[in-house]
């Protein structure tokens, strides 16, 4: 991977943080073990009133490219990405959860495939995992490559899966926590005309959370209805695509179950 150990290829990886001090020791680490190692992780704390704060600061003194950051007020997940984003020195964006994990060679794999194929937009296939790290059955495949309309019918871009390069967020921003920020802002890119491009290995770790948006499924298709409606999309149209969401989420979690041993 020498080749690409050069100032271009800093990944800028932006982790929002808010009461996680459950989970993101795992996830931290999980960035620290990549065999791609030319990053930065930027991890910014929303707020938290338990020991986030702490373990982030233990984590950056022994790893100086962790560098955390504090919001004044808590600001959601959005403008929290967004500031990430603006602090970034890299020109590739990646995106990482503080309850996600990444396999060791989630990043070195992405950037190598981003060469091979000249995209400026990846994205992962994932296992899932349960709240108490238990692994699911199953895992998520991903096509080769997607475009706008097809990303409308279903979202298969994971935010913690994604690589893409900085210049994209110049006048796209993520807004709106109560909708999917992340998908409004992947179909926002697309319907620029590029494609998003898959590598369909399950290099993202997804925690299925039942306090987390993806959790509870009545409240995830209201969300993604409303980032139809924001993305100027009309109201019988978006709930035409909203069904197809409701189909391929179906599909999605039909043969992932959680192992019992």
């Amino acid at each position: 991977m020498k080749d690409v150990f050069t100032k271009e290829k800093l990944i800028s990886i932006i982790m929002p943080a808010y009461n996680c001090e459950r989970y993101i020791e795992e996830a931290i680490k999980s960035v620290i073990e990549q065999t791609y190692q030319f990053w930065e992780l930027i991890v910014i704390d929303d707020g938290s009133r338990d020991n986030t704060v702490r373990i982030i600061k233990e984590l950056s003194i022994k790893d100086t490219r962790i560098k955390l950051y504090i919001n004044e007020t808590n600001q959601g997940v959005s403008a929290t990405r967004n500031r990430g984003i603006t602090l970034a020195n890299g020109n590739w964006i990646a995106f990482l959860d503080s309850d996600d994990m990444w396999k060791k060679n989630k990043l070195e794999k992405q950037l190598l495939h981003s060469q091979k194929i000249n995209s400026e937009f990846t994205f992962t296939g994932s296992s899932f995992i349960n709240d108490v790290g238990d692994f699911y059955q199953g895992i998520f495949d991903v096509p080769k490559k997607v475009s706008y309309k097809e990303l409308r019918t279903h979202n298969v871009i994971s935010c913690s899966s994604v690589l893409i390069k900085k210049r994209f967020f110049e006048n796209i921003k993520m807004e709106n926590d109560d909708m999917h920020e992340d998908y409004a802002v992947w179909l926002r890119v697309l319907r620029t005309g590029v494609y998003a491009y898959g590598v369909n290995e399950p290099l993202l770790i997804y925690r299925i959370s039942k306090n987390s948006k993806s959790g509870n499924k009545l409240k995830t298709f209201k969300m993604t209805y409303k980032v139809f409606r924001f993305i100027g999309i009309n109201p019988l149209a978006s709930i035409y695509y909203m069904v197809r969401h409701i189909m391929g989420s179906i599909k999605k979690y039909k043969n992932i179950k959680l192992n019992v041993h």
